[in-house]
Order: C-alpha cells, then sequence, then structure tokens
C-alpha cells in the first residue's frame, strides 16, 4: 500500500462521537470507517491503543501488548448478556466535544468489572473463544494479567516499591499470589479478551471497506509496566529495580529545555544477546493488530538521547548508540523484506538515521507546518518529497493548522502565502491541496485540518502535563462539503488507493 498514491485521515478511537463520555469500538467506529469510505480515504491512523498513563498519555501505556480497556463497546457487552439497558445509561456528566476521564474511567471500568463478572459467574454457557484467547496470548498476557492484579491490591504503588519478593519475581511468591488473586487475574485477561475481539471485528470490517489501518508503536516503554517488571534484564535498572538512565529528547522546535520522558531504557546488548526477541514479539503483535504501523521516534534504533534519572529536564544528556540495522535485520527475518513501518524521522535527524531508514527502504515523514522557516531549502517543503514519504499537515503533537497559522511569525507567513499561492483566508485547504499535489506516496490530514478547526482543537501539547488527549468530534462539526473535498482531492491527485471509484458509498452527515 505505502507504494501507491493514497491518503487518509490521522483519529484516535478515544475523539469519535459516542454516548459514553469516549470514543470506543462502537457504532461510532463504523460509521467513521463509512465516512472514510466514502470521502476516498484509503487510511485511518491512529494513536497507540495501549492503556493510558500519566497526563491520560497512550505513549506511556503499562503494556507493549494490552489494549486500552477504555475503548471496549459497552453496547457489545451488553448484546452479550453481560450488561443491563440500565448499565448503559450515559453518565450526566459525559461531554461530547471532550473526554473527561475522571468521569470516564469509573463508568467505564465498573461495567466492564460487572460484565466480566456475569461472564465467569455463566458456568454453563461455553469460554472456549476466551479460552483460546488466553492460550495464543499467553506469551504476554500472563505477566500482564498478574502486574495489573499485584498492581491493584498495592493501591497502584510503583512495582519497584511492591513486596521483595513479587518485585524480584520469585516464582513461588508469584503462584501463591496468581492462586489468592485469580478472580482479579481473570477480570483483566477479559478485558484483553474483548478488546481483542472488538478490534479485530472493526479492522475486518475496514479492510473490507478498503480502509487500511495505522497502528502507533512507541519506541520506549513506561517503567511503571509489565513489559518492565517481567522483564528486567532487558533494560538499564540498578539493583533495586530502578533507572539509572531515562529517555528523552534534546531542546528542539517543542521545547527549550527538551522533552524528559522519563522511560527507561534498554539494555541493547542483552536484547542483541536474545535476537531480539522481545522486540519481534512486540512488532509480530502490533503487525497482527495493524495494517502498517508508524514507529515513533525512529531515530533511537540509531542514536538515543540518554539522561541520568536524577535530572529534572533532558538538556543534561547525551547521545548513545542504539541498535541500527541490527534490529530491523531481525525485523526482515521474521517477517520478510518489505517492512511495513513508517519511521518516524523528525527532530534532529544525522546522516547515520537517513542511512538506517533507506537501507530498509522505510518511508519517512514530513510534515508541511515545519516547512516554511527556512527558505526555499527546507526539506519540509513539498517539492523536496520523494515518492516514499508519508507528509502530513501535522501531527498529534503540532497545533491545529489554524492555530499554526495564527500564532505563526511574519516572514513565515509571506513564505507560506507566496509558496502555496494562497490568500490566507483558507489555510488549511491550501496546505491539503499542496500536499495531495506533492510526489509523497502517502498523505495523512488530522481531522482537526480537514474539519478548519482553531487551536482549542489540538489533541496534545508536548510539555504540558494536563489538558491532553481530550479532543472529540461530532457529527455536526461536519457536512457535504467536507467529504466532497477530500474525495476531490482523491480524484484529482490519483490518491484512491484500492478504493474505486464507482465503490465509494454514498454517506448522509
Amino acid at each position: 500500500m505505502l507504494s501507491k498514491r493514497t491518503n487518509g485521515i490521522l483519529l484516535h478511537p478515544t475523539s469519535l462521537p459516542g454516548p459514553f463520555g469516549s470514543g470506543d469500538f462502537g457504532q461510532g467506529a463504523y460509521q467513521f470507517v463509512d465516512w472514510l469510505k466514502s470521502a476516498g480515504q484509503s487510511y485511518w491512523q491512529i494513536l497507540p491503543l495501549g492503556e493510558i498513563g500519566p497526563g491520560n498519555s497512550p505513549y506511556m501505556s503499562c503494556s507493549a501488548f494490552a489494549g486500552n480497556m477504555l475503548l471496549i463497546d459497552l453496547v457489545d457487552l451488553a448484546e452479550q448478556g453481560w450488561l443491563t439497558d440500565a448499565d448503559l445509561v450515559p453518565s450526566p456528566d459525559v461531554n461530547d466535544r471532550h473526554v473527561d476521564f475522571g468521569v470516564v474511567i469509573p463508568y467505564r471500568m465498573q461495567r466492564l468489572r460487572k460484565a466480566a463478572t456475569a461472564f465467569f459467574s455463566n458456568t454453563s454457557k461455553p469460554k472456549a473463544d476466551y479460552e483460546t484467547f488466553c492460550l495464543s496470548e499467553s506469551v504476554w498476557l500472563e505477566d500482564y494479567a498478574l502486574f495489573k492484579a499485584i498492581e491493584h491490591k498495592e493501591m497502584g504503588c510503583g512495582w519497584s516499591h511492591w513486596p521483595v519478593d513479587l518485585a524480584k519475581r520469585e516464582p513461588q511468591a508469584l503462584v501463591k499470589f496468581a492462586q489468592t488473586f485469580d478472580n482479579e487475574i481473570n477480570f483483566w485477561k477479559f478485558c484483553q479478551w474483548r478488546f481483542a475481539r472488538q478490534w479485530q471485528n472493526l479492522k475486518q470490517y475496514a479492510n473490507d471497506a478498503g480502509i487500511y489501518l495505522v497502528g502507533d508503536v512507541p519506541i520506549f516503554v513506561a517503567y511503571q509496566s509489565s513489559d518492565v517488571w517481567a522483564n528486567q534484564g532487558l533494560f538499564e535498572l540498578n539493583p533495586e529495580g530502578l533507572p539509572n538512565v531515562v529517555a528523552g529528547v534534546p531542546p528542539d522546535y517543542f521545547s527549550e529545555t527538551g522533552q524528559l520522558w522519563g522511560n527507561p531504557l534498554y539494555n541493547w546488548d542483552k536484547h542483541e544477546a536474545t535476537e531480539y526477541a522481545w522486540w519481534v514479539s512486540r512488532l509480530g503483535h502490533a503487525l497482527k493488530s495493524f495494517d502498517i504501523v508508524r514507529i515513533d521516534h525512529f531515530r533511537g534504533f540509531s542514536e538515543y538521547w540518554e539522561v541520568p534519572a536524577e535530572e529534572k529536564t533532558a538538556m543534561n544528556g547525551r547521545w548513545m548508540p542504539g541498535p541500527g540495522g541490527k534490529l530491523f535485520s531481525a525485523f526482515q527475518v521474521a517477517f520478510g523484506d518489505d517492512l511495513p513501518i513508517i519511521a518516524e524521522d523528525l527532530g534532529l535527524i544525522t546522516a547515520d538515521v537517513i542511512k538506517l531508514r533507506d537501507d530498509f527502504s522505510l518511508p519517512g515523514m514530513r510534515i508541511l507546518q515545519f516547512a516554511f522557516g527556512d527558505g526555499e531549502t527546507n526539506h519540509f517543503l513539498p517539492h523536496h518529497y520523494v515518492t516514499n514519504t508519508v507528509a502530513y499537515t501535522g501531527t498529534h503533537d503540532n497545533d491545529t493548522t489554524q492555530g499554526w497559522w495564527n500564532t505563526l511569525a511574519q516572514h513565515e507567513k509571506e513564505f507560506a502565502l507566496r509558496y502555496l499561492n494562497s490568500d490566507g483566508l483558507a489555510i488549511h485547504i491550501d496546505m491539503m491541496k499542496a500536499l495531495s499535489s506533492s510526489a509523497a506516496n502517502t498523505v495523512i490530514f488530522p481531522l482537526q485540518d480537514v474539519l478548519g478547526l482553531s487551536g482549542q482543537h489540538r489533541m496534545n501539547f508536548p510539555g504540558l502535563p494536563q489538558g491532553n488527549w481530550e479532543w472529540r468530534f461530532t457529527w455536526k462539526m461536519m457536512d457535504s462539503t467536507h467529504l466532497d473535498f477530500l474525495k476531490s482531492l482523491s480524484i484529482e491527485h490519483n490518491r484512491f488507493g484500492n478504493i474505486k471509484t464507482n465503490h465509494i458509498i454514498e454517506f448522509n452527515i
């Protein structure tokens, strides 16, 4: 697909319409797939689907394999007989324009626990599919469910502060805990089962419609995760189980002091000794869930920014060598030469990063909002694009295009107007046209830019600890002009991919 001229939309499922305070895998997701098809799109790109972490970020999940149970469709649980109609009455505090996680999390978790209790209480109904899922995913599911159960008992306390025998994973202690708290462990397995089955059904529906799903794999994992707890030797930890060094990036476009992500760093020598088995398993899991994956912070595989754990900002770090081509060669052995991977090659990119990307024929990313500060030589300008490129007006970390334009320096505005042959009255439209007409095979638009929304609708502001990941849209924000515009771009610039024009459905908003 990445070798064809295609386009798509960036939208996280939590941003979908729906009655329960946040988008999920229910009716709103299927309706959005229909809208994508009717608009001549080929891709639906999303953010990581894992459980959210601090700040409600999907990039700080407690598992690189488990899904976010908040995305489980509650209506499906009722149709299975595990919830009642009364359980589906929305909370009076929900908001259809943003996700209030303080309301959504307890509302949804209470219903998930009720559904799990009903499922396990019905001894007369076969549980073969559940048991098959648990067996097939046991390589990560057992540790994940055990981790979540211990975390629940320890009231969210970090795993290095758990009882020593559990923190150090002494086998007898783990077996005793699993026997004592088997109901709690089964609850977390139940949630992952329903997440997986609902997601696979949605993916199949999208693929049948000619829509391909682009997932997002963060390069790092959260410290408070089953991955680190279960694989402590694969990370740079001290004898107490705490990170020696943590991940981040130096000062850049987004932050004058850099970004201190705080994730533990990999012990790449240990990974190499296992022929990168954990990473191969992780990518394999992602490729079962998505048609294509974007690997966030691709630069970190060539060199990564190492910051001492005691630092308060990312300024006092250093570049360290990553695994480079050895890791991607292991991927090719496992998944074939043509890896369905998009390399997020933004930030300070050096020759070694470009070589790593090009050695494996991975498409890089270009962001049009970055294009107008350095004149005609700026490689984010569309006339520099090569075909093996995925181009965006902006990403989830950028302001909306309208918000960006309203705060852009005057000299950049003047250059953008000349370059785009624009009067600036509909800058989002002019920028989408410029990308669509470029040589880039793949073009992705955030839905906020399609709708021409202000900066109040951005998804994430790097460096701000609160107020992110909350944006939602409603169908009332859309009208036929948005759909017709996207369809016209697909026709004019030959971006239909696998969707034939005579197969586009009519969509009534």
